[in-house]
């Protein structure tokens, strides 16, 4: 279990345009832990883990779920690694 679900879970929410309880369960889940690695491992590069949970994402979730995670992580690395999405950007 994860330490900051709840956190995560209304993050979720915030981003999200459809209830948690709506969403695909191994979204959710790819999506709790990319927002962990996010918010908490600065040392994994934001990329990797947008990267790496639309893989996730891609190969066992709902079709085209994996655009959904990329979106969602996507708008929450623009507020939780701001500066190295800035960087990225140049």
């Amino acid at each position: 279990a994860l330490a900051h679900r709840e956190d995560h879970e209304a993050d979720i929410a915030n981003y999200a345009d459809r209830p948690l309880d709506q969403l695909d369960p191994v979204e959710v889940a790819v999506l709790l832990v990319g927002l962990e690695e996010l918010k908490h491992h600065p040392e994994v590069p934001f990329r990797v883990v947008i990267n790496e949970a639309v893989a996730v994402a891609r190969r066992y979730g709902a079709e085209e779920g994996h655009k959904y995670v990329n979106a969602i992580l996507d708008a929450a690395a623009a507020r939780y690694r701001k500066p190295e999405k800035a960087i990225a950007r140049r």
